[in-house]
C-alpha cells in the first residue's frame, strides 16, 4: 500500500488525492517539536490563571462561564460528547480518512495546543485503517464542522463506532483490537480536535477529485460525439483560442484536436461538406469546458491552501505565550470553492446531454432517429436521452450556491455561517449524476460511429470504443438498456475512459 508522509503546511494537491484514493498517511516527524512547544504553551497560559476561551471557559454563547482547574479535563470530554450530535448516513470511508489526515496535518502545525500522544493516536488510527463512523449531516460550516469532527474525536476517547474493514464496531473494542488505547483529553484538546473545517474540506476535495475525472472523461466523449456527428475540428484551431487567452479554453481545444487527430471519419467530410457551422454543443466545447477547467483549478487552489492551513480557535502562539481568538473556523473559502465545483459539474453534464440530444435527432445528426437501424419498431436511445435530461435538470437545482445561505446558531453568537458542509456534500451526488450522463453519451457516440463503418475514428477514440464494446455490443435491436448504461457508467466512474487518453488530457493541477 502507498504511504504518504505529510509535511504540515506543505502537502500537495496530488498527495491529498493519493490519501483519498487509499494511501496511508503519516506525519513528518520534524513537526513534533512545534507540537510539544504548543502543548507547553497551553500549560503556561493556564498557570497564569487568566480566562482563555475554550481552555478554562465554556463554549459559544457560554464563553463567559469560568471553569475551575479541577474540571478542565471533564470540560473537554463534555464538549466532545455534547457536540457529537450529527444525523444521517455515515461519511464514505475514503472521505472520512481524508478528513482525519487533514485534521492530523492541521494539528501538527503547532498552533492548536494538542498533546503529542493525542496526535499519535489519530495518526495510528489512520495507519491501522480505523475509520470513525461520522454522520454526514449536522454542520453549518462555522464554528467549524463541530458535529462531524466531534464524532471523529469521540472514537478517540472510546465512544461511538469505528469502521474496521467495512465492519462497524464499538470504538473502544476496535481500538483495543488494534493495540491502541483511548486518550484522556487535556485542556484545549477537545476543542482543537472538533473545531476546524476538515469535514467540509475533505468533502470538497473528494468532489474536486471526482469532478476532475468527470471533466477528462467528458472531453473524450465530446470528441467521440463530434466525430459521430461528422462535426468539424476547425473550431479547435489554436489560433481561435489564442486570441481569447483563457488558459483552460486553450488547453481544452488542444485536447479535443489531439483526440480527433487521425480520424478517418473526419477526413471523409473535409471536402464537399455543405454545413458551415456545427451546433454549439460541438463547436463551443473549448469555451464551455475550458471555463469549467479554469473554475475547477481556482477551486483546487483555494482547497489546497485551506488543506494546508490551521482552522482551529483559539490559536496558540507558543513563542509569545498567547492564545488568540479569531475566526479561522469560518469555512467561507471552502463554501465558495464547493459552489465553483458544483457549477462546473453542472455545465459539464449539461453540455454532454445536449450532445446526446443532437445525436438522437436525425435532423441534426443525419443519422437514423434515436440511433437505431430500424426506428419505429425500435426506440433506440429515446429514453436514455430523457434520463440524461432528468439528471441534468436535477443537477441544475443542486448547483444553486450554498454559500449565499446562512442561519444564526448558538443563541445568535454564531450569527453568520458558511454552509460549506452542505455545499461540499452535495458534490458527490452531482458528480454521480453527471457521470451517468457522460456514460450515456459514451454509448450514443459509439453507436453513432457504428453508422460510419468501415470508417474509423481516431486511434485513441477507437481504443475507447473498443473498451466499451468489450462490455456493451452495438445496439441493433432494442434490449434491456439499464445494463448497458450501468456498464458505460462504470467505465466513466472508474476513470477507465480518461485513462485511455490520459496523455492528451489536461488536469486541474498540471501534474
Amino acid at each position: 500500500m502507498t504511504e504518504i508522509i505529510l509535511k504540515p503546511g506543505e502537502v500537495s494537491l496530488g498527495q491529498w488525492r493519493t490519501v483519498y484514493r487509499g494511501a496511508r498517511a503519516r506525519l513528518d516527524p520534524s513537526c513534533l517539536p512545534a507540537v510539544e512547544r504548543s502543548a507547553k504553551a497551553v500549560a503556561d497560559i493556564l498557570a497564569k490563571g487568566e480566562p482563555v476561551y475554550g481552555i478554562n471557559t465554556g463554549f459559544g454563547k457560554l464563553a463567559t462561564v469560568r471553569i475551575g482547574d479541577a474540571d478542565l479535563a471533564r470540560l473537554q470530554r463534555n464538549i466532545v460528547l455534547s457536540h457529537a450530535a450529527g444525523v444521517g448516513e455515515p461519511m464514505p470511508v475514503p472521505v472520512a480518512r481524508l478528513m482525519m489526515a487533514l485534521k492530523l496535518a492541521s494539528l501538527a502545525q503547532g498552533a492548536s495546543g494538542i498533546q503529542p500522544d493525542t496526535l499519535a493516536l489519530l495518526e495510528a488510527m489512520l495507519v491501522k485503517g480505523l475509520t470513525p463512523v461520522v454522520p454526514c449531516q449536522g454542520s453549518v460550516g462555522a464554528s467549524g464542522d463541530l458535529a462531524p469532527l466531534s464524532h471523529m474525536t469521540a472514537t478517540m476517547i472510546g465512544v461511538g463506532e469505528i469502521f474496521v474493514d467495512g465492519v462497524r464496531k464499538p470504538a473502544a473494542a476496535a481500538l483495543a483490537e488494534a493495540g491502541l488505547a483511548p486518550v484522556e483529553l487535556g485542556p484545549k484538546e477537545g476543542l482543537a480536535l472538533l473545531n476546524g473545517t476538515q469535514f467540509s474540506t475533505a468533502n470538497a476535495l473528494a468532489g474536486l477529485f471526482e469532478a476532475e475525472n468527470l471533466f477528462r472523461s467528458a472531453l473524450v466523449t465530446g470528441a467521440l460525439s463530434t466525430d459521430a456527428a461528422r462535426g468539424s475540428d476547425a473550431p479547435f484551431d489554436p489560433r481561435i483560442h489564442a486570441l481569447r487567452k483563457h488558459r483552460g479554453q486553450i488547453e481544452t481545444a488542444e485536447a479535443l484536436r489531439r483526440l480527433m487527430e487521425g480520424s478517418a471519419i473526419r477526413a471523409s467530410h473535409l471536402v464537399g461538406d455543405e454545413r458551415v457551422q456545427d451546433p454549439y454543443c460541438l463547436r463551443c466545447q473549448p469555451q464551455v469546458m475550458g471555463a469549467a477547467l479554469d473554475v475547477l483549478r481556482q477551486a483546487a487552489s483555494t482547497l489546497e491552501t485551506e488543506a494546508n492551513g490551521v482552522s482551529d480557535n483559539p490559536l496558540i502562539f507558543a513563542e509569545a505565550g498567547e492564545a488568540l481568538s479569531g475566526g479561522n473556523f469560518h469555512a467561507e473559502p471552502v463554501a465558495f470553492a464547493a459552489d465553483m465545483i458544483a457549477l462546473a459539474v453542472c455545465e459539464i453534464g449539461s453540455l454532454s446531454e445536449r450532445r446526446i440530444a443532437m445525436l438522437v435527432d436525425p435532423a441534426l445528426s443525419g443519422m437514423p432517429a434515436f440511433l437505431t437501424p430500424r426506428p419505429g419498431l425500435n426506440s433506440g436511445f429515446m429514453i436514455p436521452q430523457v434520463t440524461a435530461a432528468a439528471l441534468v435538470s436535477e443537477n441544475k437545482q443542486k448547483a444553486y450556491p450554498a454559500s449565499v445561505d446562512s442561519i444564526p446558531t448558538s443563541a445568535n453568537q454564531e450569527d453568520h455561517v458558511s454552509m460549506a458542509a452542505h455545499g461540499a456534500r452535495r458534490l458527490k451526488g452531482m458528480v454521480e449524476n453527471a457521470e451517468a450522463v457522460v456514460g450515456i453519451e459514451l454509448l450514443a457516440a459509439a453507436q453513432g460511429c457504428d453508422f460510419h463503418a468501415p470508417l474509423a475514428s481516431s486511434p485513441v477514440l477507437e481504443k475507447v470504443r473498443a473498451a466499451l464494446r468489450i462490455e456493451v455490443p452495438s445496439l441493433d435491436e432494442d434490449r434491456y438498456f439499464a445494463t448497458d448504461m450501468e456498464a458505460a457508467n462504470g467505465l466513466v466512474r472508474s476513470g477507465a475512459v480518461a485513462a485511455l487518453a490520459a496523455e492528451l488530457l489536461p488536469s486541474i493541477s498540471g501534474e
